[in-house]
């Protein structure tokens, strides 16, 4: 199954959704600490940032046999030098431009928060699982956000899998909506059980939601 590796936004003619390289780590880091750690200022800000920076620099590089991994950004074309620009507008100069991925996604096959399978308890497989989906506050309702999702799901499709889940904010009306939009659907824990999800503060609520890939026929 071949896939468009980058794709620019409907109605921008600067913002491409490509999958992320390894270079695009500590600008990564800085957007997901700019949307979900704006709270900290210097000097714990920066240690935060680090402390992304290793995390994902860790998910590139550490995955379990049988897994996959995979991170997926927003970069904004005018933030980036021109003359280094690739098919797609593409850069590989990554340093020295700054703020330059504006909205990120992560996918994996690892199934963490997945409840285990059949009566031996095994880790799940076919599912891929989405997380940590961000854009920066000043790109919001650009479409960022739906084209991460719909590029998450053409991968997860050519990696075989058979379905596509995630947690979300139960408060998060917004969140809610916009998966829903994409034909995920909310499923109910039965009562009782023990389904493992993302660590949140204790205030937050998780929405465990799922869609199905492929139809299967009779």
């Amino acid at each position: 199954m071949r896939i468009c590796t980058a794709s620019r936004i409907n109605g921008s003619s600067s913002i491409v959704v490509r999958v992320a390289r390894i270079g695009d780590s500590w600008e990564m880091a800085k957007a997901h600490c700019s949307v979900f750690l704006s709270e900290y200022s210097f000097p714990i800000d920066i240690v935060m940032k680090v402390d992304n920076l290793l995390a994902i620099v860790w998910g590139f590089s550490v995955v379990p046999n049988g897994c996959r991994r995979t991170y997926f950004v927003a970069v904004n074309d005018r933030l980036i030098d021109t003359q280094d620009l690739k098919s797609h507008g593409v850069d590989q100069k990554f340093d020295l431009d700054k703020g330059y991925v504006v909205g990120s996604l992560t996918m994996d096959t690892l199934a963490d928060y997945l409840p285990l399978e059949g009566p031996l308890q095994q880790r799940r497989t076919g599912v891929a699982y989405l997380s940590d989906l961000l854009v920066r506050e000043q790109f919001r309702r650009k479409g960022i956000a739906k084209e991460l999702i719909v590029k998450a799901e053409a991968y997860s499709k050519s990696w075989g899998c058979r379905a596509i889940a995630l947690h979300c904010d139960l408060n998060n009306i917004g969140a809610i909506e916009l998966y829903r939009a994409h034909g995920f659907k909310s499923i109910k824990v039965p009562e009782g059980a023990k389904w493992p999800q993302p660590k949140t503060s204790n205030n937050i609520k998780s929405n465990f939601m799922m869609k199905l890939l492929y139809t299967q026929k009779s």
